[in-house]
């Protein structure tokens, strides 16, 4: 929306120009979203805490985890918000991406905002997995849909092999279902890794700021050929949402650090994960992506392994999961449990960005 006005102002004062810059605009982003955390957060804290909207925690977890009984859930409203006025104010609104994102990060919130309400009515549960599955998988079509028609290179369509020679296979009709799969798979996976204070927000910090260079190298001809990364016309754009989920996400850090004043709840676990998704397909990164969410992967497959394990032998291959309730168990206090998957992802993440030189 300022860009509007920046250009606008341009043609009396040249200073202005210095506003429609990507990276001015993606500075001013991050500290948007991180300026409106700080001032909505205390007002939503404490309205959540009036309302009595608060965490019940799993009985036979850790017993460490019963003194966050009744805090304060659905603390993603106040990432949805930052990210979504800071993006209305530096983003190009009239960019397909943009627009894209943007609906897909508000979609899954709301299917998360309808699962953390049934839970607080009563229902542990939440809704019924196959209906929240398949809510998921129906927003993620729709926007892979809108993401198809509007492609304008075969580039865009191709699946792109990191640390090669710049080996891509191109995909055609199978970007479909993969990019779903993507999509829905990050959200889930974000989400699994939501268990303990701040163990999910600042992995997710890291990887959208990855991917928001990533986002601006492709979209920028000179350094996406330079680099050997696939030019993505307008691509650029999508370092202004990278840039607004960084700021939201150390906004909600700040409330959500151990130990926590608020949790994310699904309606921020499931919309930042398919926020990242997209983001990866749309800058044609997905392997990497896997790369740099390695925490996000091992979680999942804790959980799949553990519950795989248990029907087919009837035995548990580990204490508790996810994995990050396993380390718990073994005697790991929590924050070391959760800095020392931050310091993982730090190195996962600049693996990630290596590949842009090694090829």
């Amino acid at each position: 929306m300022f860009l509007f006005f920046a250009d606008q102002l341009t043609e009396f004062y040249s200073a202005f120009n210095a506003l429609t810059y990507i990276t001015t605009r993606g500075i001013l982003s991050a500290l948007t979203a991180l300026v409106v955390s700080f001032i909505i957060g205390p007002k939503l804290i404490q309205k959540l805490s009036l309302n009595d909207i608060g965490e019940s925690i799993r009985k036979d977890g850790p017993e460490t985890h019963s003194v966050k009984q009744g805090t304060p859930t659905m603390g993603g409203l106040l990432i949805l918000f930052s990210i979504t006025i800071s993006t209305l104010i530096w983003g190009d609104l009239t960019s397909r991406y943009i627009v894209n994102v943007l609906f897909l990060t508000i979609a899954f919130g709301l299917i998360g905002f309808v699962d953390d309400y049934v839970k607080l009515k009563g229902n542990s549960d939440g809704i019924r997995p196959t209906i929240k599955l398949m809510s998921q998988f129906f927003v993620a079509f729709v926007s892979v849909i809108f993401l198809f028609s509007s492609i304008q290179s075969p580039v865009e369509t191709e699946l792109v092999i990191p640390y090669t020679n710049n080996l891509t296979l191109q995909m055609g009709w199978l970007f479909l279902p993969f990019s779903i799969f993507v999509i829905v798979g990050s959200s889930n996976a974000v989400n699994l890794t939501d268990g303990l204070d701040g163990l999910a927000i600042m992995p997710t910090v890291m990887i959208a700021s990855a991917l928001g260079i990533f986002a601006y190298v492709a979209g920028n001809i000179n350094f996406s050929d330079y680099l050997g990364v696939p030019y993505i016309k307008d691509a650029g754009e999508v370092f202004i949402i990278c840039a607004a989920i960084a700021g939201s996400g150390l906004g909600f850090l700040w409330f959500n650090t151990y130990p926590a004043q608020v949790f994310m709840g699904d309606v921020g676990a499931l919309s930042l994960g398919a926020a990242l998704g997209l983001i990866a397909v749309i800058v044609r990164q997905e392997l990497v992506l896997a790369v740099m969410g390695g925490v996000f992967i091992l979680e999942t497959v804790s959980v799949v392994l553990q519950v795989g394990s248990f029907k087919l032998t009837g035995r548990r291959m580990f204490n508790m999961a996810p994995i990050h309730h396993h380390f718990e168990l073994k005697g790991w206090a929590e924050p070391k449990v959760i800095v020392r998957f931050w310091i993982i992802t730090v190195i996962l993440v600049l693996i990630g960005l290596a590949s842009l030189k090694i090829r």
